[in-house]
């Protein structure tokens, strides 16, 4: 048994570095969004407690975003708890926010990552939106990453809020609204998005097998390519990761019809 073992990772490994050699570095994404999904699918095959479900797919992001930096991937944006998610029994979401808490605890460990919160901080606890809160406001000493964690984020809840700060600006300035509406653009719009400044994302991936978005960057996806993985989160492999980039790779981008 041992030796099939062996025999496995063996194979295993050289997969992972032919498919390391033959990727190509100039097509690597500049930003990836990754819809870490399949935790509590996860856990049910191993008849496991929903928390370690959520545990394995926390330490899933850490070594994922390891995977990033090795490539020269400069922002991620790791969709954790949306919306939808705050209807869970509060049993589950307490030990959610626990191990939510506890990743960011260790993002903060790393001096090199940048984290941006996305989402509604109301609708947290306390303690967690204080952590995103300080995350945020923290300045890294050499930036090789940036990553927005999306923690009670609606990606329709978000172009309302851009709408509305939008909105709120331009009374504060004196501006007509009648003349705003009039000329409105997009990039209007996208200046007051969570992910201002940002470049859009190249990628979305999303583990599972679920081929739908689930109101994730909704604005900020309209171009982007999408790449949907059978493997559940916490199961997701090196070179699951290193196939999503090779396809990407393999892909010729539109912009448009």
């Amino acid at each position: 048994m041992s030796g099939r073992v062996e025999l496995a990772g063996f194979l295993y490994g050289f997969y992972e570095r032919r498919l390391l050699k033959d990727l190509a570095r100039d097509r690597i994404p500049r930003h990836i969004g990754v819809m870490v999904d399949g935790n509590r699918r996860w856990a049910k095959q191993f008849n496991a407690p929903t928390s370690q479900g959520h545990q394995a797919g926390a330490d899933k992001i850490h070594e994922f975003l390891g995977w990033c930096q090795e490539l020269g991937v400069k922002v991620v944006t790791l969709y954790m708890l949306s919306t939808d998610n705050m209807n869970r029994s509060s049993e589950e979401l307490d030990l959610l926010m626990g191990i939510i808490a506890n990743t960011l605890d260790r993002l903060d460990e790393d001096a090199n990552i940048s984290v941006h919160a996305m989402g509604a901080p109301e609708l947290l606890p306390d303690y967690l939106a204080e952590r995103l809160n300080k995350l945020t406001a923290r300045t890294p000493v050499r930036e090789k990453i940036h990553v927005n964690v999306a923690v009670g984020y609606g990606g329709r809840r978000e172009i309302v809020d851009a709408v509305r700060e939008l909105l709120h600006d331009a009374v504060a300035k004196g501006k007509d609204i009648g003349r705003l509406a009039d000329e409105l653009c997009v990039d209007d719009i996208s200046r007051f998005l969570y992910t201002r400044g940002q470049p859009d994302p190249d990628l979305v991936i999303r583990t599972s097998g679920e081929q739908r978005l689930s109101g994730f960057l909704m604005w900020q996806s309209a171009y982007s390519e999408f790449y949907f993985c059978e493997a559940l989160w916490p199961a997701f492999r090196k070179v699951d990761f290193l196939r999503a980039l090779r396809d990407y790779a393999g892909r010729q981008r539109r912009f448009g019809s």
